[in-house]
C-alpha cells in the first residue's frame, strides 16, 4: 500500500428523504448509515441539514429539542454500532434559556459527541417573486468554529482534519479560511439549498471553496420532494476535490454517494499552485477584505 493510499479515507454523503415524521426521519438515518458503512466502507458519513424535521421557521420550534436528547441518542448509537466517525447533518436545538439553533453535531465510533456547531450563519434572503426565508425570525446564530481529526490506516503519520459548516455558511470566504489555517483537509456542510438558488449557485459555491482554500469540499442535502409543499430542496449533494473537480454527485432523489478523501492530493495541488506562499502581505491583510 502506497503512502497516499496510507493517508485516504472514504466518506460518504447520505442524501436522506426527509418527511414530517420525526421518527421515522431518524429511523430512516440510522438504516442508512449503517448501509453506508457496511456496502459502502465509509469511515466517515454525513447527513443532510434538518434532517428530522421539515426544513422552515414553521417547523423548528415544535420539532426542536435538546442535546443531548432523542435524535443524537440514536445517531451516537449509529455511530457506535458502525464504528464510524458521523456528522449528524444538523436538527432544531433548543437550548437550556429556550433559544433555538440550527446545531450540527459530531459523533466518534464511540458514540460520543466530539463536538457540537451552531449555524453561524443565518439564512436571511428576500428574492422578490422567488423566495423569502427568515431563520433569524427563529434561530439565534452560533459563535464558535468545529473542526476535529481522524485518524487513517496505521503506518500513516497525518490524521485527515475536517472542519464543519451548515448551509449558508459557505456563502462566506473567510470562515472556510479559518478552517484551512487551522489545516483541514475538508470541510463538510449539511446544506438544504431551494430551488432558486440551488441551481445557480450550489456547485459554484462548493467549487469555489475548494479552488480558494485548495482543500476538499462536501455538501449533503436532504433528498428533492416537491410533493410536500413548503421548502423544497434543491438536493444535488456533491463532494468536490482540491482541483475544484466534482469527484461524485447525487441526483434529486435519496441516495449515499461516495470519495476517497486523499491527504496526498491536498499537498500535490498547494505544492502544484502555493497561493498560500504568494499571499501579498505587504500589499493587503485577510481582515482588510473583510466589509
Amino acid at each position: 500500500m502506497t503512502s497516499a493510499l496510507k493517508q485516504a479515507m472514504k466518506l460518504a454523503l447520505i442524501q436522506l428523504r426527509v418527511t414530517a415524521d420525526k421518527a421515522e426521519n431518524v429511523q430512516r438515518a440510522c438504516v442508512k448509515v449503517k448501509e453506508a458503512c457496511e456496502k459502502g466502507g465509509a469511515n466517515l458519513v454525513c447527513l443532510p441539514e434538518c434532517f428530522n424535521s421539515p426544513y422552515g421557521t414553521q417547523h423548528f420550534p415544535e420539532y426542536a429539542e435538546s442535546i443531548p436528547g432523542k435524535t443524537t441518542d440514536a445517531i451516537a448509537a449509529a455511530a457506535k454500532e458502525n464504528k464510524c466517525f458521523l456528522i449528524g447533518g444538523s436538527i432544531p436545538e433548543r437550548d437550556g434559556s429556550g433559544k433555538l439553533f440550527n446545531t450540527s453535531c459530531v459523533f466518534s465510533p464511540n458514540g460520543d459527541i466530539i463536538g457540537k456547531f451552531r449555524k453561524i450563519h443565518l439564512f436571511d434572503i428576500d428574492i422578490p417573486g422567488k423566495i423569502r426565508f427568515m431563520e433569524s425570525e427563529v434561530l439565534s446564530p452560533g459563535s464558535n468554529l468545529l473542526s476535529f481529526e481522524i485518524p487513517v490506516a496505521e503506518g500513516s503519520s497525518k490524521p485527515i482534519k475536517v472542519g464543519i459548516g451548515i448551509c449558508y455558511d459557505i456563502r462566506f470566504p473567510v470562515l472556510a479560511k479559518l478552517y484551512k489555517q487551522q489545516g483541514c483537509h475538508l470541510i463538510v456542510y449539511p446544506g438544504a439549498f431551494n430551488m432558486t438558488t440551488g441551481p445557480m449557485h450550489w456547485e459554484l459555491l462548493q467549487r469555489a471553496r475548494a479552488t480558494d482554500n485548495q482543500l476538499y469540499i462536501a455538501a449533503c442535502s436532504p433528498a428533492r420532494d416537491e410533493s410536500a409543499g413548503g421548502y423544497v430542496a434543491w438536493a444535488n449533494s456533491s463532494i468536490v476535490d482540491p482541483w475544484a473537480k466534482v469527484i461524485s454527485q447525487a441526483a434529486e432523489d435519496e441516495a449515499i454517494i461516495y470519495a476517497d478523501i486523499d491527504t496526498s492530493v491536498v499537498d500535490n495541488v498547494r505544492s502544484s499552485i502555493p497561493i498560500s506562499k504568494q499571499v501579498r502581505t505587504d500589499v493587503y491583510t485577510e481582515s482588510s477584505l473583510v466589509e
